[in-house]
């Protein structure tokens, strides 16, 4: 069991390490999506520990996200006050233990979540011709 372990380990870093900016900002969003859903598991079970873990680490992914904008793009001009406004969000929700604004929050992440993979596909489609599944 630990060799499986182990060799799941290095798989996971070897696909962080060999992955395109893209695919580093895919994984984000599919991490945050991750920790949000264990921030609302923790408060139906009243963890707050836990709540309050996998909620900070949302905001950390939000946090990298915000520090990869390139400003002197009008798209990022657009996302910032956005990923802001999720920040915002998720202090309010460990503050006040609402599974409602997890929710919310889940329902942005996941919309741009689906946006990057449009793009890094049709990305991919322009760039060798055909339609990689991402």
């Amino acid at each position: 069991m630990a060799a499986q372990t182990s060799a799941f380990n290095a798989y996971k870093q070897n696909s962080v390490t060999t992955a395109s900016p893209g695919e580093l900002t895919l994984m984000l969003y599919n991490g945050c999506l991750k920790f949000l859903t264990k921030a609302k598991k923790a408060i139906e079970e009243q963890d707050i520990q836990e709540k309050n873990l996998n909620l900070q680490k949302s905001q950390a992914i939000i946090a990298e996200l915000m520090s990869t904008l390139n400003m002197d793009m009008e798209i990022s001009k657009q996302m910032m006050p956005l990923y802001e406004y999720i920040n915002r969000r998720l202090i309010e929700a460990n503050l006040k233990n609402d599974v409602a604004i997890i929710v919310e929050v889940e329902g942005l992440v996941s919309e741009f979540r689906d946006t990057w993979k449009e793009v890094l596909r049709i990305t991919r489609q322009k760039q060798y011709g055909n339609t990689q599944q991402i």
